[in-house]
């Protein structure tokens, strides 16, 4: 069964703007950091952000800083990723993660994927 579940990928044009959310399972949801990465073809997976489950912390990779932010409500188990300025190298596949109970915000330790979300920056 599918516990994570992206949308809001599509095509845009660059310098748009777009927003992904991840609806996830109370289970996988709760007291877990959550995290955005990412997957472009012929290149390795890699992180865009993350959230930690109670106090808000982010983290935020160097390429998506100052465009990208990450959000989450826990009351509605969701995490949104709202992403402006869009660039053609944003074009990949999205992908909500949970990570393993606890606090903090981490980069590692993912154990939980969504099936992903397509984005695709045009020129």
């Amino acid at each position: 069964q599918v516990q994570l579940v992206e949308s809001g990928g599509g095509l845009v044009q660059a310098g748009d703007s777009l927003s992904l959310s991840c609806a996830a399972s109370v289970r996988v949801f709760s007291r877990r950091a959550m995290g955005w990465f990412r997957q472009a073809p012929g290149k390795e997976r890699e992180f865009v952000a993350a959230i930690s489950w109670n106090d808000g912390s982010t983290d935020y990779s160097d390429s998506v800083k100052g465009r990208f932010t990450i959000s989450r409500d826990n009351a509605k188990n969701t995490m949104f990723l709202q992403m402006n300025s869009l660039k053609p190298e944003d074009t990949a596949v999205y992908y909500c993660a949970a990570a393993l109970p606890g606090d903090g915000v981490r980069r590692t330790g993912y154990h939980y994927w969504g099936q992903g979300t397509q984005v695709t920056v045009s020129s």
